[in-house]
């Protein structure tokens, strides 16, 4: 457990680095724009949803890389949403799953800290880290039900390709990977896109501790929405297909 534990919180490290890691950036190049306002994504020749697409290939990659680096320990969960809703539908122990999402809400904190180290202090006053919340002229509920769709596509892929083993490791990471990158893409000027609470939970808090911006009072979407989702689409997947047991 202590090997699974190691694998969990450096693979979801690696996730929010990277991943919350590129929207920081992507906040922080648009600040020198002749419009810097903090949440103006749009930058570049591609503009906008070019940035979505930047920052949710970002996220994919490092998916990726770490179901190749990680997932043969672990399982490479990254996501307490995918633990929970694997704990729900009996496929994973709750003493596991308790461990997984502790692992994953130290290592997605550890993730900011070491990416504020890096990035400098624009990197949380301007880039917030990457924190997630509901974009403007979109309401708590709307970002909520994109939280809950998202999340069920990839929760699906998840069952499909990993929980039961209808495709090969090689290709599963690749799959999820693409995946998260296409929904990023869609809804990351709605909700922001998390899919995960403790993608959401690492900048937030250590926006809190160094300093940045307080989007706190929205954490419950990013752990209702992505919750919700991922169980749903474990159910809906066991009952359509099958449970194979």
């Amino acid at each position: 457990m202590g090997k699974r534990f190691t694998a969990e919180a450096i693979g979801t490290m690696l996730l929010v680095y990277f991943g919350a890691g590129a929207a920081a950036i992507t906040l922080m190049i648009a600040s020198g724009e002749d419009s810097p306002t903090p949440f103006n994504i749009g930058i570049g020749v591609l503009g906008g949803l070019g940035d979505w697409l930047a920052i949710g290939l970002a996220f994919g990659i490092a998916i990726m890389a770490v179901i190749y680096a990680f997932g043969s320990i672990s399982g490479a969960h990254i996501n307490p949403a995918v633990t929970v809703a694997l704990w729900a539908t009996k496929k994973f122990p709750a003493k596991d799953a308790v461990v997984y999402i502790i692992a994953q809400l130290m290592g997605a904190f550890l993730g900011s800290i070491l990416f504020a180290l890096s990035a400098s202090k624009n990197a949380v006053l301007i880039g917030g880290l990457g924190a997630t919340a509901p974009f403007y002229g979109i309401s708590v509920y709307s970002a909520l039900l994109a939280e809950i769709i998202g999340t069920f596509v990839l929760m699906s892929v998840i069952m499909a390709v990993v929980a039961d083993e209808k495709t090969t490791p090689a290709i599963s990471g690749a799959i999820i990977g693409l995946t998260v990158a296409g929904i990023i893409t869609t809804i990351g000027n709605v909700s922001g896109a998390s899919l995960n609470p403790a993608r959401s939970f690492g900048p937030m808090a250590a926006d809190l501790l160094l300093g940045g911006p307080n989007v706190l009072s929205v954490y419950w979407i990013y752990v209702l929405g992505p919750v919700i989702g991922a169980a749903l689409a474990a159910f809906l997947y066991i009952w359509i297909v099958g449970d194979g047991d």
